[in-house]
């Protein structure tokens, strides 16, 4: 088994990053139980609480057991989830991982998720030393897709119906981000 990845707290103006803990539960049912915050997800929306308490359990022994790190997007004076960022898929000989983010559907459109992910790649490129992040992006969901080319993702390929959603097949564009084209915000 290797080492346990760090994963430190990080600190933005407006956000705080922590681990997820089971205090997290129910807002993080209020993210993902949210039809419009998961319609480009490879999963449906939730129903039940369960399924959130469910996921906090995974999270934690996913932490514990792999090399994934998920971050409680918080607020920061207030220490409320409202989003998680996922680094996930690690390669540590090939020095690659996935990135992924969610952010309730209140606090979008306010440069939260730019913070979050600024603070994020900053530390999984510089501090961990990967060399490329991908992310795996609905097409159709364009606020997504202009987030990560702002810190320099390149569109690579277009999957076609990767994901089966609801009964409904949606692709995925991959984008690739490598160390030396991260561009800081």
């Amino acid at each position: 088994m290797s080492h346990r990845l760090p994963q430190p707290q990080l600190h933005g103006p407006r956000l705080h990053l922590r681990e997820v803990n089971h205090n997290d539960a129910l807002a993080l049912y209020a993210i993902h139980s949210d039809p419009q915050v998961m319609r480009y997800w490879s999963y449906p929306a939730w129903t039940q609480l369960a399924q959130a308490q469910a996921k906090v359990e995974e999270i934690i022994r996913q932490r514990r057991e792999q090399d994934i790190l998920v971050w409680a997007i918080a607020e920061r004076s207030s220490d409320l989830l409202i989003g998680t960022v996922a680094v996930f898929a690690f390669n540590r000989e090939q020095g690659r991982a996935e990135i992924g983010y969610s952010l309730h559907a209140d606090w979008q459109g306010r440069g939260l998720a730019s913070e979050a992910l600024q603070l994020v790649l900053g530390y999984v490129l510089e501090d961990l030393g990967l060399r490329r992040i991908e992310a795996d992006i609905d097409p159709r969901n364009l606020r997504s897709c202009r987030l990560v080319e702002k810190f320099g993702f390149v569109r690579e390929g277009l999957l076609h119906q990767r994901w089966l959603v609801n009964g409904e097949a949606c692709d995925s564009v991959i984008y690739g981000l490598l160390a030396q084209d991260f561009i800081a915000q």
